[in-house]
């Protein structure tokens, strides 16, 4: 039986860059490899970008309302058996998402790989990730830092250079003067207490 896996980590972890590196690594054996990403994620349009530069197209984008396994037996249907599926950007997606991607790794027998984040920048969980944390057979962190050096946990949100701790979930990064960075938990309330101080 195959496994649905989530590989997770805060910002900058390198998360694109080990799904571009797994894609290569089934590709230079012979196997044939399908990359997914949601809809959601705008950044790159319809390929995976990593921070060091390396980018590919994808070969299936999700949308919020569509059946993942539909999509799956159509490009099967046209191109073949596939031996793993790659997902970046996976917390983006419905709970009904990670539900067909368990199906299709214990039913239809494909290996299913997920990358992503946990929680937003406010410390809430995405729904696709909070699924998957019920649901994969195999979780593992991959890690980074914060500034401070101390392990990068959380995701800080700033917006024309300053940290933000409200507003809408999803904001793509490097889009409307949005960008994010990998915090400690420290490093985080200080931001956070620093910011709500200065409301008060």
């Amino acid at each position: 039986m195959s496994k649905l896996y989530f590989r997770y980590g805060a910002m900058n972890c390198g998360k694109s860059t080990n799904l571009l590196q797994v894609a290569y690594n089934y590709e230079e054996r012979g196997m044939k490899v399908v990359l997914m990403k949601p809809r959601t994620d705008t950044k790159g349009g319809d390929k995976i970008v990593s921070r060091l530069g390396f980018s590919r197209n994808v070969d299936i984008l999700i949308g919020k309302d569509e059946s993942i396994r539909c999509m799956v037996k159509e490009w099967t249907d046209k191109n073949g058996s596939m031996d793993c599926i790659l997902v970046d950007e996976v917390q983006f997606l419905k709970r009904t998402h990670i539900d067909e991607l368990l199906k299709i790794a214990v039913i239809d027998d494909i290996p299913v790989i997920c990358y992503g984040i946990r929680t937003d920048f406010q410390m809430r969980g995405f729904e696709g990730s909070e699924r998957l944390l019920l649901l994969a057979h195999s979780i593992e962190e991959l890690k980074t830092i914060c500034n401070c050096g101390k392990k990068a946990i959380f995701n800080g949100r700033k917006v024309n250079g300053k940290f933000v701790f409200a507003g809408k979930q999803v904001a793509i990064d490097k889009e409307d003067n949005v960008e994010y960075e990998s915090l400690c938990g420290k490093c985080y309330f200080k931001y956070r207490d620093k910011i709500q101080n200065e409301v008060m």
